[in-house]
């Protein structure tokens, strides 16, 4: 048994680390910046590593899927882990795993090395969202979390649209072996403010949520797993537009690499504008005395009908006006935030990191497919609009089930997402 001293310790840690809670959700954005530029060099540089290496349309999608491989099967044990010990430690850790992959594929001579290579990268990067989730879900009461989740995961996106100017750039005057070592070793500066700012004795583990039990493995029902297919839509849709994107103004619309990275820009920022603006507009309307639930799938719903936008993105002559079709198309991005709310609020108490990885890990079936998918019907039929259009039908195809599965959990289930 702790001491009564040693349990004042830890108290007072948790109420400096629940008054950092701002603070620690600015790091978790930062750490989704880096992840994407982590993630997505390879799908920035995949022209120049497709020549480096021959790589056809094929091998192509095989590289860009690889990544999903492990990302995807480690949510739900990565998701766990987070239930049951420390994020102060376990974060950080899978943080310097997949820094210091990244930077060791700049080493890569080979498609099978760096298949290898992506493979562990996804080791260390599926400690993301279940993590970043979870620590939401233990500082922010439900009211806030359409904003705080939107927020945290909006940096992955404004990785997207930053990182693909830069990476770009970076490629283009150094080659692509070294864009890799630069960003993979310097985010490793990362973890001294997360140190930092995490006040030692704080212990994620022992928070629950609302008195619930921590740790425990979660029940998987109707609702959570509507919401699982809502992102097996989402998932699609975005990790078509993450991995292929740049290789399509390429190719398609003939942009030298560096004008496509500027050209990615709209679509990838508008994405990372959506996900807080999206969360704060559900949020605000909840406070107002709307039903969560209601709210959150309705915003999700409206975000996910602008994917059509996709369609004529791909058909119109002019670059110009392609890229802002796709900056339209790019606001499904407003779903997100409250797609992680929701999951959030219907969790049993003590499991969102387990509920959140069997999110993930629905979304991610989707990052493995999409890339590999698509690179077979730019091989056969030589043109990407195909592809768009398979993206927006499996997008809107997921929002009756959506509708009719995930519901308001009865009072006293014991959820975790209840307002304090």
């Amino acid at each position: 048994m702790p001491s009564a001293i040693e349990a004042a310790f830890h108290l007072q840690a948790r109420e400096i680390l629940v008054r950092r809670r701002w603070w620690i959700a600015v790091l978790l954005f930062s750490a989704g910046l880096i992840n994407y530029f982590d993630r997505t060099i390879v799908s920035v540089a995949l022209p120049a590593i497709a020549a480096d290496l021959h790589l056809g349309p094929a091998r192509m999608g095989v590289l860009l899927s690889a990544f999903f491989w492990s990302y995807a099967s480690m949510q739900v044990p990565v998701g766990w882990l987070s239930d049951r010990y420390n994020l102060r430690w376990l974060y950080p850790a899978c943080f310097a795993l997949w820094s210091l992959t990244c930077g060791l594929t700049g080493f890569a001579a080979s498609l099978g090395v760096m298949l290898a290579l992506r493979v562990l990268l996804g080791i260390g990067e599926s400690i993301y969202l279940p993590g970043s989730m979870k620590m939401v879900s233990v500082l922010f009461p439900a009211k806030d979390r359409g904003l705080a989740s939107g927020l945290v995961n909006c940096g992955t996106r404004a990785g997207l649209a930053f990182g693909a100017p830069l990476i770009a750039s970076i490629v283009v005057a150094f080659g692509w072996k070294n864009a890799f070592f630069l960003l993979g070793f310097t985010s490793l500066l990362w973890l001294i403010p997360w140190l930092a700012t995490f006040p030692r004795g704080a212990n994620t583990a022992e928070f629950g949520e609302s008195g619930a039990v921590k740790g425990t493995w979660g029940r998987v029902d109707r609702s959570l797993l509507g919401v699982c297919v809502a992102n097996i839509g989402y998932g699609y849709y975005f990790y078509l537009m993450v991995t292929w994107l740049p290789a399509y103004l390429v190719q398609t619309r003939h942009l030298p690499l560096r004008t496509a990275g500027a050209y990615a820009v709209i679509p990838y920022l508008t994405f990372a504008l959506g996900e807080p603006i999206g969360g704060w507009v559900a949020d605000r309307l909840v406070a107002a005395g709307w039903d969560e639930i209601f709210t959150r799938k309705a915003v999700s719903t409206a975000a996910f009908l602008t994917g059509i936008l996709l369609i004529p993105a791909g058909m119109v002559a002019g670059t110009k006006s392609a890229v802002l079709l796709l900056g339209g198309a790019s606001l499904v991005g407003l779903s997100t935030g409250n797609l992680y709310a929701l999951v959030q609020r219907i969790s049993l108490g003590g499991s969102v990191g387990f509920s959140v990885g069997l999110f993930n890990l629905a979304g991610n079936i989707s990052g493995v497919a999409a890339p590999l998918v698509t690179g077979l019907i730019i091989a056969k039929t030589g043109s990407y609009f195909p592809a768009f259009v398979v993206a927006v039908i499996v997008l809107l195809a997921v929002l009756p089930p959506y509708w009719l599965m995930v519901k308001t959990p009865d009072a006293g289930s014991g959820r975790a997402g209840h307002d304090k």
